[in-house]
């Protein structure tokens, strides 16, 4: 549907004049409302170690879902370590820093714990340089820590072979871009009518319809969501992720963007699915806090029992939910060790009543973690 004698709403008469219909929203936002309140409730409970154990999970995935959304896949360990150096909380041993891991960090970091300073177009293209530490996007060299000048032509989000691509949306030109940005920074940074959430899902389609960098975009429009997320909650600790839910719903999300550029300045469609998939995100939440439960219980079971740095490293990654079977050669491979090593430590583990051999058979034993010492 196109909106009247326009094709995106970026060229509609009335831009940017965002509307919504706060009566249709009013349910969901209370949904969402009392949502946080029960996971805030929940957390209160907890003390202040396991609370920084919870956000830096949260923290840690949401770093690398805002990049799979893109299909980057960032080394979750290098990620988790990052954060965990800058919030000062103990993860084990470090990883190697990873450059690029290191910018993504910063600027989800930046987003939340800075929620409260003011943005501005140094701090988006402080972001940007951050993500793109080399100049490049992959092969191709991009204008970082400025606008994009549309030098190659139009800023266009497009899918399918080369020759028969569809255009799913195409941004403002690049000569708008100083007079667009300067009025999306003067709206964020103003005192507003529209409550909190609802700013934050109008700041995250407002940033992404600009699209005022090479490459990027998506990742910083979540994050000036983000921020708008942290500033609603008045903590700039995070306990939940709304990338993560994204990437959870990928295609809808894309294709709610997709729908919404093309019809009126009524975004009460997008703000629904925004508010909904934030609930989500705060329930989801609840399972990420259920699981630092248990692995926090699972340590002060096994508190008194000698591990190495490969057997801690192996359970944590079996605490973090270990996807497939756990068997000696992937230890191998993980532990970066030999398999007669790799055997050992299983060995050590399974005498110990940390291990335990999975019920399942087949032809490749595997081991699954034991609740507490037996």
């Amino acid at each position: 549907m196109k909106g009247g004698d326009y094709t995106y709403i970026w060229q509609a008469r009335d831009w940017p004049t965002w509307r919504f219909n706060l009566a249709t929203l009013a349910q969901p936002l209370a949904d969402v409302s009392r949502a946080q309140g029960l996971l805030m409730g929940r957390l209160a409970d907890v003390g202040m170690a396991l609370r920084d154990q919870a956000s830096l999970s949260v923290l840690t995935e949401d770093v690398i879902k805002t990049s799979e959304i893109e299909g980057e896949q960032l080394n979750v360990e290098s990620v988790r370590s990052s954060i965990a150096r800058r919030l000062g909380v103990d993860s084990g041993a470090l990883a190697p820093v990873d450059h690029h891991v290191e910018g993504v960090v910063e600027m989800v970091l930046d987003a939340t714990a800075n929620c409260n300073a003011p943005v501005t177009r140094d701090r988006l293209f402080g972001w940007h340089a951050a993500l793109f530490p080399t100049g490049y996007s992959g092969l191709v060299r991009i204008n970082v820590g400025g606008w994009r000048d549309d030098a190659t032509g139009p800023m266009q989000v497009v899918s399918g072979p080369l020759g028969r691509q569809r255009v799913h949306f195409e941004a403002p030109p690049a000569d708008r871009l100083e007079s667009e940005t300067d009025r999306f920074l003067a709206w964020a940074n103003s005192a507003s009518s529209e409550p909190p959430l609802i700013k934050a899902g109008l700041a995250h389609l407002w940033f992404v319809t600009l699209h005022p960098f090479d490459d990027g975009n998506g990742r910083i429009a979540r994050a000036v969501g983000d921020l708008f997320l942290a500033r609603a909650d008045g903590s700039p600790q995070r306990f939940y992720s709304l990338s993560a839910q994204i990437q959870r719903e990928r295609k809808a999300y894309y294709d709610i963007l997709a729908r919404t550029q093309k019809q009126s300045l009524d975004v009460t469609e997008w703000l629904a699915w925004f508010l909904a998939t934030l609930h989500r995100a705060v329930d989801q939440a609840q399972h990420t806090l259920d699981a630092v439960l248990v692995k926090t219980r699972f340590w002060q079971c096994w508190a008194t029992t000698p591990l190495n740095e490969r057997q801690v490293k192996l359970v944590n990654r079996l605490l973090d939910g270990f996807e497939g079977k756990l068997t000696s050669s992937k230890w191998a491979a993980i532990a970066k060790c030999s398999p007669d090593t790799a055997l050992r430590d299983i060995t050590e583990l399974l005498a110990r009543g940390v291990l335990r051999k999975s019920d399942a058979g087949g032809r490749s034993t595997s081991y699954k973690l034991n609740d507490s010492p037996g």
